[in-house]
């Protein structure tokens, strides 16, 4: 079965054709805004037979708990839920819709970046707000990046050569957005976003978890708006609030070259990603593997060794020539601990299509059969 899939981000969209054998055999980036049907339609058209598409929708909510078959039922329970993760889903809907309108009679299912926490446990899940809160507005941590997570775990698995089923994992996706999980026996028993993507982490615009008092104190007594206060935290907050870009690679070039301001957001992203890894390890009693994704998880060492370097007490330990040596020959996939080290840790190439490939292949193939 070949596989299109088509991965809305917050600024890009990303369309990848995988063959039966999940080679990539089709490959195209577009950035922001609506694309563009009579470009899309053409690019598609040059390549061949496609069999099915794969929608990476980030929210499920309580709907969805699994990949589903994408109709004009389930189309506009997805427009419902575009206002909890603003600067995502609203993206994956205009991409839906185009891609579509060019492959009518191709089936198309939505797969979910909240699915892979839907099973966390009720202690992990339930904020602790009024039960009529809870009920009426289903108010409870979805978790996203559970694509990513998932396919982490997997990954992770084969590298170290043993079943996920035996192993507890932190997953660190690590990107412009940014959060960990922790998965225990492959089953996620916790994570670090929430209800919306904007809990947890530091992340390039976003605030990550602050004070509610804060937001509260600001709306009452600075005089900002709903809407001011949601563009701020989403936009302009993060590492881009502490030092004016949320580009990695850009703050620690800046940091060692002695920026303040640099120094400062970097130092806010580790203390706030080795508290929370800890509190992942927490959540699971242990670990015995971390593994590191994403553009900063794959390709910023200084981070992976500043995380790691408050860490030690848990067994993780960093060998320090395997962090720094690039990817050799694209093979980004590797181990970076100390030979011997407790916790093994790894960094994993994020591989969003493999895991969307693969869960659109298992729906249709069961649909089929």
């Amino acid at each position: 079965m070949r596989v299109l899939v088509v991965n809305a981000g917050s600024s890009s969209l990303k369309l990848r054709l995988l063959d039966a054998g999940d080679a990539v055999v089709g490959t195209r980036n577009l950035g922001p805004g609506p694309p563009d049907r009579g470009n899309l339609g053409a690019w598609i058209g040059s390549l061949g037979g496609i069999d099915a598409v794969g929608h990476r929708i980030v929210h499920g909510g309580t709907d969805f708990s699994e990949p589903v078959l994408i109709d004009a039922v389930v189309e506009e329970r997805l427009h419902a839920l575009a206002d909890l993760a603003p600067l995502h889903q609203a993206k994956a809907l205009d991409a839906l819709h185009a891609v579509c309108a060019v492959l009518p009679g191709v089936p198309a299912v939505a797969c979910f970046d909240t699915a892979f926490h839907a099973g966390l446990p009720a202690p992990a899940a339930t904020y602790a707000l009024p039960a009529e809160w809870r009920s009426r507005w289903r108010l409870r941590r979805y978790g996203f990046h559970g694509i990513s997570h998932a396919y982490a775990t997997r990954r992770t698995a084969e590298l170290l050569g043993r079943p996920a089923a035996e192993l507890r994992i932190v997953t660190c996706h690590l990107g412009a957005g940014a959060s960990l999980a922790a998965v225990s026996g492959g089953r996620c028993v916790d994570t670090t976003m929430g209800f919306t993507p904007l809990e947890g982490l530091v992340m390039a615009t976003r605030s990550g978890s602050v004070d509610p008092g804060l937001v509260l104190w600001l709306q009452t007594h600075a005089g900002l708006s709903p809407g001011e206060l949601a563009e701020a935290l989403e936009y302009r907050s993060g590492l881009t609030g502490l030092a004016g870009t949320g580009d990695m690679a850009v703050l620690l070039a800046r940091a060692e070259a002695g920026d303040g301001d640099a120094r400062l957001a970097v130092e806010v992203y580790l203390h706030r990603l080795r508290a929370l890894m800890a509190a992942m390890v927490a959540a699971m009693c242990g670990v015995d593997a971390v593994s590191f994704t994403g553009g900063v998880g794959e390709n910023a060492p200084a981070i992976r060794a500043g995380a790691a370097a408050g860490l030690g007490f848990l067994g993780i330990d960093l060998d320090a020539t395997r962090n720094e040596q690039r990817a050799d020959g694209g093979q980004v996939d590797r181990e970076i601990g100390q030979a011997g080290a407790r916790v093994r840790c790894v960094v994993v190439a994020a591989r969003e299509d493999l895991e969307i490939a693969r869960e659109v292949r298992g729906l249709l193939g069961a649909t089929r059969s």
